[in-house]
């Protein structure tokens, strides 16, 4: 809650907001943004930041797939929301399951970076599409592997894990072609030196809420929902709307290979989205369009277009075959 320190003399003389962050450089440079951008509406705020270790981040050599899935880098940060040890948190919105827990919701969605995935490699300049036969690429996202291995079945994918910092030092160090990492992450570090090019959209579509920050707090904390409602951006609110319907009714945070993309130009909003088969040898793709203030229904109909196009029988093989682990890693 938004918490009051009571002065005799002179009534409120404060208010105090802890938020809760993962110690990760990007976690914290995300945090520090929302801090600021809060400090900037309300100078008066006494803002703190409370880091708290993550099962994901105490377990980071392990498949996803086996110590939880996406929810192990947030658990720890909901407990801390819901006893009151932390008023806020800060996430990267792709990384956030579709349901949140009971007592939980979305306080805010500020505007958002740019969507795409980029291209690093050791020589800047070098084109991803233009790579040789057998080119080794390192990601640890199973979207991404699946769209890339259906653009390129010869491609070598090689699983990584950890913050963006320590992918580009094992990039660096390794003999790997390349590395695709989101471009939000990449830019808010300030870490571009290696990042040969932007990769198009119509090669690899994002992760629903891809560049997005979404600010969680408790669903019945009026003061603090008040505080946030100055964070939020209408247009990118909508887009990612859109988009997670789309994932909830796909069945989720579900783990399979799905992208998507919503833009909003005036009156119409555009979703694209795919589903792709793990090693790239089917997909189907579609888009539906529709006012902004639909982007719920928009997000829904859409799965269910892309589940009665072949869909179903993409994600009902994965779950068969448990192919497990890759899954976009918070903040890659």
């Amino acid at each position: 809650m938004l918490t009051k320190s009571i002065s005799k003399n002179k009534g409120i003389s404060k208010q105090k907001l802890i938020i809760g962050s993962r110690a990760s450089d990007l976690a914290l440079w995300q945090t520090n943004a929302i801090r600021s951008q809060l400090l900037e509406r309300s100078p008066s705020l006494d803002v703190t930041v409370e880091i708290i270790h993550t099962t994901g981040d105490r377990f980071l050599d392990a498949p996803l797939s086996t110590i939880g899935g996406k929810g192990v880098f947030t658990k720890e940060i909901e407990n801390a929301l819901l006893d009151g040890t932390i008023d806020i948190a800060v996430h990267s919105l792709k990384d956030l399951p579709t349901t949140l827990a009971d007592g939980l919701r979305l306080g805010a969605i500020p505007k958002r970076a740019n969507v795409e995935d980029v291209f690093l490699s050791h020589s800047a300049g070098t084109q991803l599409m233009d790579l040789p036969d057998g080119a080794t690429i390192a990601t640890g996202s199973l979207r991404r592997k699946a769209q890339l291995l259906m653009k390129r079945p010869d491609f070598r994918i090689a699983d990584i894990r950890g913050n963006v910092p320590t992918r580009i030092r094992k990039l660096m160090t390794s003999e790997w072609d390349g590395m695709v990492l989101a471009r939000a992450g990449v830019e808010r570090l300030g870490l571009t030196e290696h990042l040969s090019h932007v990769i198009s959209l119509e090669w690899i579509l994002p992760a629903a809420g891809q560049g997005a920050m979404a600010v969680e707090c408790r669903s019945h904390d009026a003061e603090v929902l008040a505080l946030l409602q100055v964070l939020n951006d209408e247009t990118t609110l909508r887009s990612v709307t859109a988009e997670r319907a789309l994932l909830a009714a796909l069945g989720g945070g579900c783990q399979a290979p799905v992208g998507a993309h919503a833009l909003v130009q005036g009156s119409v909003l555009e979703l694209t989205a795919t589903i792709v088969a793990v090693d790239g040898s089917s997909h189907v793709r579609a888009v539906h369009t529709g006012s902004p203030d639909d982007a719920q229904r928009i997000g829904e109909e859409l799965a269910k277009t892309l589940l009665d196009a072949g869909g179903r029988e993409i994600l009902d093989s994965i779950s068969r075959n448990q192919e497990p682990a890759m899954q976009d890693h918070p903040e890659a």
